[in-house]
């Protein structure tokens, strides 16, 4: 496997963009990596100088985030714009802090990924500052409930992976707030599509997950809205009723000893995320070597109908890899069925699989197609720029 892109840098004369999101925070997390990096690598390929700055979060392991964030960044071609800061705005990685003060007040825009940095005199400087946020409901939630944790003061713009957030059938409140839409971004030229299986190769569906990931349930106007492992339950005896393997890079605590026994006993494997997802280039193989994606999502998002849909799986599909994934209400707005197969109940999943395997070659080939079509940097990112007025 080649290895990452590197982000190229222009001449002084184009626009700087300051990119901003948790990384090095979350270490031996390949596919976080990602999530933040596509952006800037979809704002470097249409012509903007990128600088990555991150803010490094009380109590975490400050070697083990430095250390991380510096091979990501050089394996991107970031090492020399980039900067990991402490609370205070001091230097732990990357740029010293008078440099990544510099490049804000010279910077066209602010791209704050859930409202990361909250340096306000790094963050002040931008001439346009945009809020993005990927984990729709959560957001809102907290907000309309007084919590500071989103960040959302402070902002010119905001967007949102919810495609619904803001229709008359979604619960999830707007805070007052003109949300706009995006979908996420994925650089077709980083994850070329991979062979398909021969006909008679059992397929391996697969995803990289977190059992309950890092929120709790939230509960807001009455209704508790739950966790990815709520849905999972729901789906657990797929592996039962499908010929195939279904194979989860499951960041789970051993202490969840029922549930562990649960997915054993229905046909699930478990592989150990850090060491198959733990780098970007890991991650990357591991989408690449996998048949297909199966995944369910977060309860917040499928019971409010959010519209949300994962950066994770825009990667299986542009290497050509089928998804089949719990609809969030994104089918209102993406074509599915052929590539992308959404479900909503167990025997939509199964019916889902089988249809996948039935023509396993062409639905590789519809699931390059809809990368293309829907998440293709190039549009994606193109189309923000144009909206928020940014020219390169």
């Amino acid at each position: 496997m080649a290895a990452c892109p590197t982000v190229v840098q222009s001449s002084f004369l184009m626009p700087t963009i300051l990119v901003s999101g948790a990384l090095g925070n979350k270490p031996h997390n390949g596919g976080n990596a990602w999530t933040r990096l596509s952006w800037a690598r979809g704002f470097a390929r249409l012509g903007l100088d990128v600088v990555f700055v991150e803010q490094l979060a009380g109590g975490a392991d400050r070697s083990a985030c430095a250390a991380y964030f510096r091979a990501v960044m050089a394996s991107f071609g970031l090492a020399e714009s980039s900067a990991l800061l402490d609370a205070g705005g001091e230097r732990v990685a990357g740029m010293a802090a008078d440099r990544v003060i510099d490049a804000a007040r010279s910077a066209a825009m602010l791209f704050n990924i859930s409202g990361h940095l909250k340096l306000e005199r790094v963050r002040r400087g931008p001439r346009l500052r945009v809020y993005f946020d990927d984990d729709p409901g959560y957001t809102q939630f907290w907000h309309a409930d007084g919590h500071a944790g989103p960040g959302l003061g402070g902002h010119d713009i905001y967007y949102t992976v919810g495609l619904n957030v803001g229709s008359s059938d979604c619960p999830i409140p707007t805070g007052g707030i003109p949300w706009r839409h995006t979908r996420p971004p994925v650089v077709l030229e980083d994850w070329p599509a991979a062979p398909a299986a021969g006909p008679r190769e059992r397929l391996c569906f697969t995803t990289v997950a977190s059992w309950r990931g890092p929120y709790g349930p939230v509960t807001f106007g009455g209704r508790t809205y739950g966790q990815k492992v709520h849905q999972f339950r729901k789906f657990v005896e797929l592996p039962r009723r499908v010929a195939a393997d279904f194979e989860l890079a499951l960041d789970i605590h051993p202490a969840e000893v029922d549930d562990l026994s649960l997915l054993r006993s229905n046909g699930w494997r478990l592989a150990e995320p850090k060491a198959v997802a733990g780098t970007p280039e890991a991650f990357r193989e591991y989408v690449r070597g996998s048949s297909a994606e199966f995944s369910v999502a977060q309860g917040v998002y499928v019971d409010t109908r959010s519209g949300w849909f994962s950066d994770r799986t825009t990667r299986y599909l542009a290497s050509g890899r089928p998804a089949l994934v719990q609809d969030t209400g994104f089918g209102e707005h993406l074509r599915c069925g052929e590539g992308l197969v959404g479900f909503g109940t167990v025997e939509e999943a199964v019916a889902g699989a089988r249809r996948i395997a039935s023509d396993y070659a062409g639905h590789c080939d519809a699931a390059r197609a809809v990368a293309a079509r829907y998440f293709d940097s190039d549009l994606v990112v193109g189309r923000l720029l144009d909206e928020v007025g940014v020219r390169v």
